[in-house]
């Protein structure tokens, strides 16, 4: 990776531009920059990094009636695209929402893809009034979200963390927490010593084991993942044709295992991507803004320091998000 000059983009129809204040990193920066996405991702190389982005509207598309220049904003690109890493970018106002006006803007930019996707996490599993939920990963971004988001809906929330998450998940609302780090089945022993679970929230990933999730949950339960194994087929809707068949073999060869533990227990197993919406995303702002939605930064970068930035990212203990400061162009301040 390194710095470059582009030339300044045009927002086109129903899209703002934006003048940049901050953008956030997420485990699928880390996936792309390392290669690890090479053989599924329908990107063609270089790209410019980054997922979401907070700053200011300085230009309007044909048809934008939602925005203004001068706005505060925070987005989502879209599913198929990077590059919020920039100083200027055009986003479709599908999927923008006006900022919270409740937090500096630079911590706002953590709030799209990681808010999104825990909300569309809990309702994939129908989480409402009395549920009660495992919540794996509850130090991660999206596990913080996803407490407090199932404790607004009235969930009894158990999430893991290692005894140094542990603080912060209990100041999100957890209401009870499971030391993953404890033992090699301290997940399942908990489940078996307190009772199983018939949703389970997994934001952990290859951190956690994800046998351990299934042997803590209950006969026919409900696992709802953005980082465990990936089943065949999830990428169907992104591939060509031609190169699903390759990537569907690569996938059943490492998900077997998977498969057969769920299977055997009659557990739906389903991974999630996240869709952008600039609606669900003003619903969090609100949230926000209303002091009921806390965003927590691990640690703020400038741009010239993004390696240190994605050095934190890479090594697994950033609590809450990392966030990388873009410097405003002449003129065309982002800050607030």
């Amino acid at each position: 990776m390194a710095l470059a000059d582009l030339p300044r983009p045009t927002p086109g129809a129903d899209e703002i531009l934006v003048a940049v204040h901050a953008g956030a990193l997420n485990p699928i920066d880390e996936y792309l920059r390392s290669g690890l996405m090479a053989p599924i991702t329908p990107l063609a190389f270089p790209q410019v990094a980054g997922n979401e982005l907070s700053g200011r509207v300085v230009a309007l598309g044909a048809g934008v009636r939602s925005f203004a220049v001068g706005d505060a904003v925070v987005a989502r690109v879209g599913k198929l695209r990077t590059g919020t890493l920039a100083q200027l970018v055009a986003v479709p106002v599908a999927y923008a929402a006006h900022a919270p006006t409740t937090v500096p803007l630079s911590d706002a930019a953590g709030l799209p893809l990681c808010g999104l996707t825990a909300v569309q996490m809990l309702d994939r599993l129908k989480v409402g009034r009395g549920d009660r939920l495992l919540i794996a990963g509850g130090a991660t971004a999206v596990g913080l979200f996803g407490i407090q988001l199932a404790k607004l809906r009235g969930a009894h929330v158990v999430a893991t963390a290692s005894p140094a998450g542990a603080p912060l998940v209990r100041a999100m609302g957890a209401d009870e927490v499971i030391d993953y780090k404890a033992s090699a089945t301290a997940v399942a022993d908990w489940a078996a010593a307190h009772g199983a679970f018939g949703k389970v929230f997994d934001a952990a990933g290859p951190r956690e084991d994800v046998s351990q999730l299934v042997a803590a949950a209950t006969d026919a339960a409900h696992i709802v993942t953005v980082a465990g194994p990936l089943p065949p087929g999830c990428f169907d809707a992104v591939l060509p044709m031609w190169r699903r068949w390759y990537v569907n073999t690569v996938l059943w060869t490492r998900f077997r295992g998977t498969r057969a533990l769920v299977a055997a227990r009659g557990i739906s197993y389903e991974y999630v991507f996240m869709e952008p919406d600039g609606a669900q995303l003003a619903q969090l702002v609100k949230l926000v803004d209303d002091g009921q939605l806390k965003l927590t930064t691990d640690g703020e970068y400038p741009l010239e320091r993004w390696a240190e930035a994605f050095a934190r990212l890479e090594s697994g203990r950033a609590k809450g998000k990392i966030v990388i400061t873009l410097p405003p162009l002449a003129g065309e301040g982002a800050g607030r």
